[in-house]
Parts: structure tokens; sequence; C-alpha cells
């Protein structure tokens, strides 16, 4: 069977989509590559898109016996993927920001989000609480009203996404629609999802729909 229509996680056997997976190879040096853009010649294997399962990966040998070879594995092949992942999703962001598709600042940000052209919204590590509950208070106003459901991320620094945007001081910025920021929106998903994922979010629109269903059962 053709490897591309067979990724199959060799830590949970399950199969599953391209964008759930990360593909791995055997680098000329015999260890093992991560290979995000699914191009890398050579024998692959798969494992699911999150740290954890990685790590259980090298842990447990997996590679080893998926590959079926002597190979060397770094001890932080985990870390070594987020790094990739961190610089993927920084490269979209500067590129959506030169396609005029970023919006920053507080202000700017939350207009975006009342409008609903906002695809997610990216914090600082280093926003103050006062600067995300006004955020967080557009975009479950947003959703309530029956707009879109904006998602909002806190994956990296003030001085990466100011070394990405070209600015100084960026702790809030808006991705907008457009190719560029669909490009950097899924990318941005792909690096929240390895790291685990943003419960809270999750818990913020679920709480929403039930409100609306309750609403809805009211009348």
């Amino acid at each position: 069977m053709d490897e591309m229509n067979d990724r199959t996680c060799i830590v949970t056997r399950r199969q599953n989509g391209p964008d759930e997976l990360i593909r791995f190879v055997v680098g000329p040096d015999k260890a093992v590559v991560p290979d995000l853009k699914r191009n890398l010649p050579g024998r692959g294997c798969w494992v699911t898109a999150d740290r954890e399962h990685i790590e259980k990966a090298v842990r447990k040998g997996h590679f080893g016996r998926a590959l079926k070879t002597e190979l060397s594995v770094p001890a932080d092949l985990a870390g070594m993927v987020d790094g990739l992942l961190a610089r993927s999703a920084l490269g979209a962001l500067g590129l959506a920001r030169k396609a005029g598709a970023v919006a920053l600042g507080a202000t700017k940000v939350e207009a975006t989000v009342r409008n609903g052209s906002a695809l997610l919204v990216l914090h600082a590590a280093e926003a103050s609480q006062d600067g995300l509950r006004k955020i967080a208070q557009a975009r479950r106003a947003t959703a309530h009203a029956g707009g879109p459901e904006i998602r909002a991320y806190k994956l990296f620094s003030e001085q990466e996404l100011g070394l990405a945007l070209g600015g100084t001081n960026v702790i809030h910025a808006a991705v907008l629609a457009g190719d560029a920021g669909r490009a950097a929106e899924k990318r941005m998903v792909a690096l929240d999802r390895y790291r685990g994922g943003s419960p809270d979010e999750l818990a913020m629109f679920a709480a929403i729909a039930d409100g609306n269903v309750a609403a809805e059962d009211m009348e």
C-alpha cells in the first residue's frame, strides 16, 4: 500500500489525515528527521501531531521498529519539532503582515473581532490580564451575536511577535481573512495542537453554544 495513503500513527496505530500527523524519515546521517512538508525522499513513518505522542515514540523505541533500520533518535526530537512548527508559524505570520492581513494593537484587534474580520487573535505571553479580558469580551460578544467564533492563542513572546511582524511592543495581533491569513491560521492551529491545545478556548465557545441552545428552547 502506498505510504501516503496509509498514514498510520506508529504510537496509536490509528489512521488519520496528513494534518493530524507528522511524517519522519531517516536522514543521511541515520538520524530521525521531521518532515513537516511531507516531501523528503525515503521511507517514512507517521506520528500523531502533538508533543505527547512524539515523546512516547522516542521513549518506547517506535521509530526503529517502524523504519526497520538502525538509526539515532535525538533525545529532544519533540523539542526540535516544536521549534520547526514555531518558526513555520512565525514565518507565515510575517507573510500575512506583508499582505496586509494582520492588525496590531489592542484597539485595532478588538475592532476586527467585533466586525468579524479576524480569523484569530494572538496574545504575547506578556499580555496583561486587562488586555486579555477586553478582547475576550469582544470575542464572546461576537459569537453570542451569531458571528464567527474567533479563537485566541498565546504561543509566542512579545519579542518573537515583534521580530515576525517588524515592530516593537507587539502584545496583541489579529490575523485577517485572505490567503496569507488562512495560511498563517493553519500553522497557528497546528502549533497550538502540538502544544496540547487551548482547553479554555474550547470551554468558552462550548458555553456560548449551550447558552444559545438554552435561549432557543425558551422561545
